[in-house]
Protein backbone atom coordinates (compact mmCIF):
# COMPACT_ATOMS: atom_id res chain seq x y z
CA UNK A 1 0.00 0.00 0.00
CA UNK A 2 2.79 2.67 0.76
CA UNK A 3 5.19 3.29 -2.09
CA UNK A 4 7.36 5.69 -0.41
CA UNK A 5 7.72 8.08 2.66
CA UNK A 6 9.39 11.46 2.45
CA UNK A 7 11.04 12.92 5.28
CA UNK A 8 12.05 17.08 5.19
CA UNK A 9 15.16 18.33 5.15
CA UNK A 10 17.32 21.89 5.60
CA UNK A 11 20.05 20.56 4.12
CA UNK A 12 19.93 18.27 0.69
CA UNK A 13 23.59 17.15 -0.13
CA UNK A 14 23.87 16.26 4.18
CA UNK A 15 20.81 14.18 4.41
CA UNK A 16 21.58 12.93 1.22
CA UNK A 17 25.16 11.14 2.65
CA UNK A 18 23.15 10.19 5.95
CA UNK A 19 20.81 7.87 3.62
CA UNK A 20 22.83 6.76 0.85
CA UNK A 21 24.90 5.01 3.73
CA UNK A 22 21.55 4.05 5.39
CA UNK A 23 20.50 2.36 1.73
CA UNK A 24 23.79 0.70 1.01
CA UNK A 25 23.65 -1.42 4.65
CA UNK A 26 20.41 -2.33 3.02
CA UNK A 27 21.31 -3.25 -0.20
CA UNK A 28 19.66 -0.83 -2.39
CA UNK A 29 20.57 2.77 -4.00
CA UNK A 30 19.41 6.26 -5.15
CA UNK A 31 16.11 5.01 -7.37
CA UNK A 32 15.76 8.92 -8.86
CA UNK A 33 15.92 12.39 -7.70
CA UNK A 34 16.65 15.84 -8.30
CA UNK A 35 18.17 19.18 -6.96
CA UNK A 36 15.17 19.56 -4.30
CA UNK A 37 14.47 15.58 -3.86
CA UNK A 38 16.27 12.07 -3.55
CA UNK A 39 14.94 8.68 -3.19
CA UNK A 40 16.12 5.26 -2.21
CA UNK A 41 14.96 1.95 -2.76
CA UNK A 42 13.62 -0.04 -5.93
CA UNK A 43 11.24 0.62 -8.46
CA UNK A 44 8.51 -1.61 -8.39
CA UNK A 45 9.96 -3.41 -5.28
CA UNK A 46 9.06 -2.51 -1.25
CA UNK A 47 8.54 1.04 -0.30
CA UNK A 48 11.29 2.99 -0.77
CA UNK A 49 12.47 6.51 1.39
CA UNK A 50 13.30 10.17 -0.08
CA UNK A 51 14.12 13.37 1.66
CA UNK A 52 12.70 16.82 -0.20
CA UNK A 53 13.05 20.39 0.51
CA UNK A 54 9.89 21.06 1.12
CA UNK A 55 7.83 22.77 -1.35
CA UNK A 56 6.28 25.61 0.43
CA UNK A 57 10.10 27.24 0.85
CA UNK A 58 9.27 27.05 4.53
CA UNK A 59 11.89 25.43 6.92
CA UNK A 60 11.22 21.49 7.48
CA UNK A 61 10.26 20.59 10.91
CA UNK A 62 9.90 17.82 12.43
CA UNK A 63 6.37 15.88 13.01
CA UNK A 64 6.09 14.73 16.47
CA UNK A 65 4.88 11.13 16.52
CA UNK A 66 6.15 10.65 13.57
CA UNK A 67 8.53 7.74 12.67
CA UNK A 68 9.49 5.99 9.74
CA UNK A 69 10.82 2.16 10.38
CA UNK A 70 13.28 0.21 8.26
CA UNK A 71 12.63 -3.54 8.46
CA UNK A 72 15.89 -4.95 8.49
CA UNK A 73 17.39 -8.94 7.72
CA UNK A 74 18.23 -9.88 11.28
CA UNK A 75 19.29 -8.63 14.51
CA UNK A 76 23.31 -7.98 13.50
CA UNK A 77 21.68 -5.78 10.69
CA UNK A 78 19.70 -3.82 13.23
CA UNK A 79 22.39 -3.41 15.31
CA UNK A 80 24.72 -2.17 12.42
CA UNK A 81 22.06 0.59 10.96
CA UNK A 82 22.12 1.80 14.15
CA UNK A 83 25.55 1.81 14.77
CA UNK A 84 25.80 3.79 11.34
CA UNK A 85 23.52 6.22 11.85
CA UNK A 86 25.28 7.40 15.23
CA UNK A 87 28.32 7.14 13.04
CA UNK A 88 26.85 9.30 10.48
CA UNK A 89 25.62 11.90 12.75
CA UNK A 90 22.34 10.95 13.75
CA UNK A 91 21.57 10.74 17.50
CA UNK A 92 20.26 7.86 19.55
CA UNK A 93 16.43 7.30 20.58
CA UNK A 94 17.19 3.68 22.19
CA UNK A 95 19.50 1.48 21.74
CA UNK A 96 19.35 -1.88 19.80
CA UNK A 97 17.32 -4.28 22.02
CA UNK A 98 14.25 -6.55 22.32
CA UNK A 99 11.12 -4.28 22.90
CA UNK A 100 8.93 -7.25 23.39
CA UNK A 101 9.33 -10.77 22.20
CA UNK A 102 10.13 -11.26 18.70
CA UNK A 103 10.20 -7.81 17.83
CA UNK A 104 14.01 -6.39 18.26
CA UNK A 105 14.49 -2.69 17.92
CA UNK A 106 17.28 0.43 17.32
CA UNK A 107 15.77 4.12 17.51
CA UNK A 108 17.85 6.81 15.70
CA UNK A 109 16.80 10.46 14.42
CA UNK A 110 18.66 11.87 11.32
CA UNK A 111 20.76 14.83 11.13
CA UNK A 112 17.29 16.92 10.69
CA UNK A 113 15.38 15.46 14.25
CA UNK A 114 13.44 13.18 11.87
CA UNK A 115 12.88 9.89 13.79
CA UNK A 116 13.15 6.31 12.20
CA UNK A 117 14.20 2.72 13.63
CA UNK A 118 15.35 -0.36 12.38
CA UNK A 119 13.18 -3.51 13.26
CA UNK A 120 13.05 -6.98 13.21
CA UNK A 121 10.32 -8.59 13.66
CA UNK A 122 10.68 -12.65 14.42
CA UNK A 123 8.16 -15.55 15.29
CA UNK A 124 8.62 -15.42 19.05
Amino acid sequence: MIGYVTLGTNDLPRAAAFYDAIAAEMGVGRMGGDDRFIAWGVPGGAAGIGVTLPFDGQPATVGNGVMVALEAKDRAQVDRLHALALASGGSCEGPPGERFPGFYAAYFRDLDGNKLNAFIMETP
